[in-house]
């Protein structure tokens, strides 16, 4: 078996070599967090493979464009891949690098997740202005988040506190809390990006999943490429990690089930627990006060089928009829 890999891998670079792989060109947003993402792709791929030219390109999306309206109302988290999804296809770019938790359910005809890497820290965190924990805001305090899946988890614990639109990338978000004019007494955003920028000491309290359940895919990377495109899917292989693409699968089965979208407060998280897949998932109705929730386990091979399973449970269980009742929203 290792000397097929190593055979494989071989016959890879002396691609590489003779030219028949050329420049890779690398889509991405143009956020400092999206290029930090990218880079590191980059970085991985040279280190496999040191003779690999790859360039960087970046594509402005729409949901970069739009920043007063909340994602739900414009088109959901699809808003931030379209753009490069449509360069990835027409090929002006061959791979294109996301995070996972703004990948839709379904992925365009052509198109395949070549690549999951090891996955970063899942959970999220609060970042408040004067250092103080979620349990310990004042009522009625003012946490900014235009995430349904975000706000309907805190609404659910604390029932006293009001949610404030925030769009923006990190770094906007950050700057709007600092504001000596802000209405905000804290924020929350995804742990993985605020480590990922070194930006840990902002940190005033990773929340715990049995108070904010993460997004399917949070953490994790999804680099995407062509479906026809065997010579760039063979160099992604050697970045793919076994473990966390089996979690994400079965997260993501779950979200596609259930029809998922920016626009219905969902949750997934997976784990694996002694050779077992363990998911947890989440519907919730936007307030908060209605929130279903529940957890399989089985067998890693089967991870997806849990997926599909969690979310047929949760539906038995009366989330169907938020979901019915939020899609009306839309229509």
């Amino acid at each position: 078996m290792q000397w097929v890999c190593s055979y494989q891998l071989f016959k890879l670079w002396a691609l590489i070599m003779s030219g028949s792989v050329k420049t890779v060109k690398i889509g991405t947003r143009g956020s400092k967090l999206a290029l930090w993402q990218a880079n590191w792709a980059r970085t991985a791929l040279i280190d496999k493979f040191p003779s690999l030219s790859i360039d960087i390109v970046v594509i402005k999306t729409k949901g970069d464009k739009i920043l007063d309206v909340p994602l739900a109302k414009v088109g959901g988290k699809g808003l931030f891949v379209k753009e490069i999804e449509k360069a990835l296809v027409d090929g002006r770019i061959d791979l294109a690098v996301h995070s996972m938790k703004d990948m839709p359910a379904v992925i365009p005809q052509g198109l395949m997740i070549g690549a999951i890497p090891q996955r970063e820290i899942p959970y999220d965190v609060l970042i408040s202005k004067h250092g103080k924990r979620f349990s310990e805001l004042k009522s009625e305090a003012r946490i900014g988040t235009s995430s349904l899946r975000r706000a309907a988890q805190l609404r659910h614990t604390r029932p006293d506190i009001n949610i404030l639109p925030l769009r923006g990338n990190l770094d906007t978000r950050l700057k709007k809390l600092e504001a000596q004019d802000t209405p905000l007494d804290a924020i929350v955003l995804a742990a993985a990006g605020i480590k990922r920028l070194k930006l840990e000491n902002r940190v005033t309290e990773y929340l715990d999943e049995t108070v904010m359940l993460p997004a399917v895919g949070q953490g994790a990377l999804c680099i995407e490429c062509r479906e026809n495109d065997p010579k760039v899917k063979q160099i992604l292989a050697k970045l793919d990690d076994s473990d966390t693409r089996t979690v994400v699968l079965g997260e993501r089965a779950f979200l596609n089930r259930l029809g998922g979208s920016c626009q219905v407060p969902i949750a997934g998280f997976g784990k694996i627990e002694k050779d077992h897949f363990t998911l947890s998932g989440l519907v919730a109705d936007l307030d908060g006060k209605v929130l279903y929730r529940d957890t399989r386990s089985g067998p890693l091979k089967f991870s997806e089928n849990i997926g599909v399973e969690l979310a047929d449970h949760l539906m038995a269980m009366g989330a169907d009829k938020v979901l019915e009742k939020l899609k009306s929203y839309e229509q």
